[in-house]
């Protein structure tokens, strides 16, 4: 509306709608998630769980919510009367005045009234720029929730893989056994067993540097949800999905449309246009009403009416801001090709990504990983029975450790790789997304 008061009913709508849209489909799958405690600690950690807590107490996003709140309350300010203005001024002889008290007093009241339409687009830009507010907090929130998948899936397959050393580490201990076992019969010599103590000893640098990543990725997840960085993080149970949207093309088409840069974009033409035609209007006068009253000395009082109104001469500065502002809706439209170019591109890049990390996955879970356990057993059984060395042995061993830790990383890649693929179309990717539904 043109006027200087509340945004209408509708209008107030329509900007909780813009503000709650990205918020309310990620919080919508988080709220029957409830994180299990004991004793004070969190035993288990959905991955719900943590991106509950980032989407209600992240720093980052309350500073912005509060900003984009801000921002939200200009429309009424910017679509308002300018404040009137209040003069007195007084008249009296030169000589012989009896100043401050004077002998013609006059009290003026003067309201400025801006030419027709200009409130209006000053309100609108002013909502522009509440909107663009409201763009920036969207992705900033969707960056916030690929953080957390991305940290809650290292976590996760970090945990995993100390749990993976340690049970190889326990695997060596029993190889070690059976050497020194054959050395005290005279079948193996005592270097076997020497090579198996070195084998579990270099175990260790690897499970320091581990337990430093996974306090490293605590601290992290800890940050994001604006919580105390030394507070334990319980054991995510949450895995990453194992299905993907087979229509790429329709992820592109989703991604030039929903993403939060190509709606900012699409905001910035659309604040450019009203602000070309804000411009175009500043040519036209603005004009002021006014009202005085004059108390004279002996004499009767006055009334006097005033109407004023600016004289644009300047018609060459005037012509500047038009074509400034019409500049700027062209750049405007290069920025939104720009970031439907970009939303395609890493959507595009990103399915590639996750499509080759499930591959990747299932090829060491039914191929890799048995064949090396296959191996391994076969190998422990051969050396027991004096077919094949100690190194052999080894080997078999470092390759199913190996094998297993590429398994749990390759799990965590496509968890990060969905999270990114979500971010690069803008929204949450529920299972109807590829058949396009909401």
């Amino acid at each position: 509306m043109a006027g200087g008061g509340p945004l209408s009913a509708a209008g107030i709508q329509t900007m909780n709608t813009i503000r709650q849209n990205i918020r309310a489909v990620l919080l919508v799958s988080c709220l029957g998630a409830a994180t299990c405690v004991c004793g004070g600690q969190p035993k288990e950690f959905a991955l719900d769980d943590a991106l509950l807590e980032a989407l209600r107490h992240n720093a980052q996003l309350q500073s912005m919510q509060a900003k984009a709140d801000a921002m939200g309350q200009r429309p009424a300010s910017a679509g308002a009367l300018p404040n009137p203005m209040f003069k007195y001024s007084g008249m009296d002889a030169a000589d012989g005045g009896k100043f401050p008290n004077t002998m013609e007093k006059r009290f003026m009241v003067e309201q400025e009234f801006p030419w027709s339409g200009k409130r209006g687009l000053r309100e609108n830009i002013a909502k522009k720029d509440a909107e663009a507010m409201v763009r920036d907090f969207d992705a900033a929130t969707l960056d916030v929730v690929m953080a957390v998948k991305e940290a809650y899936f290292e976590l996760r397959a970090t945990r995993d893989v100390i749990a993976i050393t340690r049970n190889e580490e326990d695997i060596l201990r029993r190889v070690e056994k059976s050497a020194e076992a054959m050395n005290v019969t005279g079948q193996r010599s005592q270097q076997d067993v020497l090579k198996a103590q070195t084998e579990i000893a270099m175990l260790k640098p690897n499970l320091l540097a581990l337990a430093a990543r996974e306090t490293e990725l605590q601290s992290k997840l800890n940050e994001l949800m604006n919580r105390d960085p030394k507070e334990p993080v319980g054991t995510a149970v949450t895995s990453p999905r194992r299905e993907i949207a087979a229509n790429v093309e329709l992820l592109i088409a989703r991604a030039e449309k929903l993403r939060p840069e190509v709606l900012g974009a699409q905001t910035q033409i659309e604040r450019a246009g009203a602000e070309h035609s804000l411009m175009a209007k500043e040519s036209r006068p603005d004009y002021r009403l006014g009202i005085e009253y004059r108390s004279i000395e002996n004499d009767a009082d006055q009334i006097m009416f005033t109407v004023g109104f600016d004289l644009p001469f300047w018609h060459e500065k005037n012509h500047a801001l038009v074509r400034e502002s019409a500049m700027m809706i062209e750049s405007g439209k290069s920025a939104l090709e720009s970031a439907q170019r970009q939303a395609a591109s890493e959507t595009l890049s990103t399915f590639a990504k996750l499509d080759a990390a499930l591959k990747t996955l299932d090829l060491y879970r039914t191929d890799l990983i048995p064949l090396a356990e296959a191996t391994f057993h076969a190998s422990e059984s051969a050396y027991q029975t004096g077919k094949v060395e100690f190194f052999e042995l080894l080997e078999s061993e470092r390759s199913l450790l190996n094998v297993r830790t590429m398994a749990a990383m390759a799990e965590a890649e496509t968890g990060m790789q969905f999270a990114r693929l979500e971010r690069a179309v803008g929204t949450d990717l529920n299972p109807g997304a590829a058949e396009g539904k909401p």
